[in-house]
């Protein structure tokens, strides 16, 4: 499949120049090492792909979650893997919203520079998952400190990350009047943190995806670390997830095409019975189907990216387009595996693990059925099930 040029042409194929440099071993060669594509993260953040969206005042490029949206989808598209870095993306508008100027000034030109990178988020806890707003990890301020108790789970590329962004509680549930209420959210030097009241468990899991259990036990994070107004971080972390959703689309995006480029390549060629088996329906038909969804999914995408740019609301948008595109890249990925046969499952045509890899997206950052009631309660008005 020829992919079809759009208004993003220039940076696609600087992209794909930057990718190709990374064939599909290197990326083979990580995932049966569990390891860190070094190389390919310091490329990217090089050339200023990382930096997409940090204002040229601070030493980025100054673009939107549409072009930020773009460079996840090529790094997926490739073959690479987009979890390996796409936390610095959607990390940075919690930063650039509700940052202070003096943490803006601090840390944006090191991150646009490289010298620092912020691609961890802790917010997800093991005994209330999404439940968000009944999270235990507390923070307590004391005098110019606060400091920081808690448990949290599923927080990636803390080994490979300076920063962290922390979501804990600064006033009791009980003692405010909305559970979203009473929400504090943190800038954490990593490098300060661990092992002076911060513990790090790493968590052994089905893809090449760093990720790590967080134990706090009496951490102490300076006050001028509280980005924004204390009580007011769930609305703060809802922004940075409105990116992170249209940015996992644009991965699924990137995945279904790779996953039908493979497919279709491989059914054109494939003979059995004298015939290709791509010339049968019940090849032809799936492979279709999957591509109308990765289509379809792409435009709800970019309305998601576009709303966020321009300011607007796009929590629907972007809630519905990770389910399109994490639907899509998995139908994509069952079709590209049933049609390869055996070969399917072996490492070196990279399927398998393409597939595994894709397969994330139906269970996070948010499951598919707590989008499903999202969409059931908050745009449809259907009594709230939970």
């Amino acid at each position: 499949m020829i992919p079809k040029p759009d208004s993003h042409q220039e940076m696609r194929e600087a992209l794909r120049a930057l990718c190709a440099e990374f064939p599909a071993e290197y990326h083979r060669k990580h995932d049966a090492a569990a390891s860190y594509p070094v190389e390919f993260i310091d490329a990217l953040t090089k050339a200023g792909w990382l930096a997409a969206m940090i204002p040229e005042d601070y030493g980025g490029s100054g673009l939107g979650l549409t072009e930020a949206s773009v460079v996840m989808e090529e790094i997926n598209r490739s073959g690479g893997n987009a979890g390996h870095c796409h936390g610095q993306m959607y990390n940075m508008s919690t930063l650039l919203k509700h940052g202070s100027k003096a943490q803006k000034d601090l840390y944006l030109p090191r991150i646009a520079s490289g010298d620092l990178r912020l691609q961890s988020m802790a917010v997800t806890e093991p005994t209330t998952g999404t439940d968000t707003t009944k999270l235990k990890t507390t923070a307590v301020r004391k005098g110019d400190r606060y400091v920081v108790n808690g448990q949290k789970v599923w927080i990636s590329r803390v080994q490979h990350s300076d920063l962290m962004i922390l979501l804990a509680r600064t006033t009791p549930l009980a003692e405010v009047k909305r559970k979203s209420e009473g929400l504090s959210v943190f800038l954490v030097n990593l490098r300060d943190a661990i092992g002076n009241g911060m513990t790090v468990t790493p968590i052994r899991n089905m893809v090449n995806h760093e990720t790590n259990e967080l134990f706090f036990d009496n951490l102490e994070i300076p006050a001028e670390n509280l980005v924004g107004e204390e009580g007011k971080g769930f609305r703060y972390i809802l922004d940075g997830l409105n990116a992170e959703r249209t940015l996992i689309a644009a991965e699924c995006i990137g995945d279904g095409y790779w996953f039908i480029d493979k497919v279709s390549s491989y059914t054109r060629e494939r003979i059995v019975f004298d015939r290709p088996i791509g010339q049968n329906q019940g090849v032809q038909f799936p492979i279709a189907r999957a591509y109308v969804n990765v289509e379809a999914a792409n435009l709800m995408r970019f309305e998601a990216a576009r709303k966020f740019d321009a300011g607007e609301d796009c929590g629907a948008e972007a809630n519905m387009a990770k389910l399109l595109a994490a639907d899509a890249s998995w139908e994509a990925a069952n079709a590209c595996i049933q049609f390869h046969g055996g070969f399917g499952f072996a490492a070196e045509y990279d399927v398998e693990r393409k597939f595994r890899e894709t397969r994330l997206y139906q269970v996070a950052p948010i499951s598919t059925n707590l989008i499903l009631s999202y969409v059931a309660e908050h745009i449809l008005g259907l009594p709230r099930s939970f």
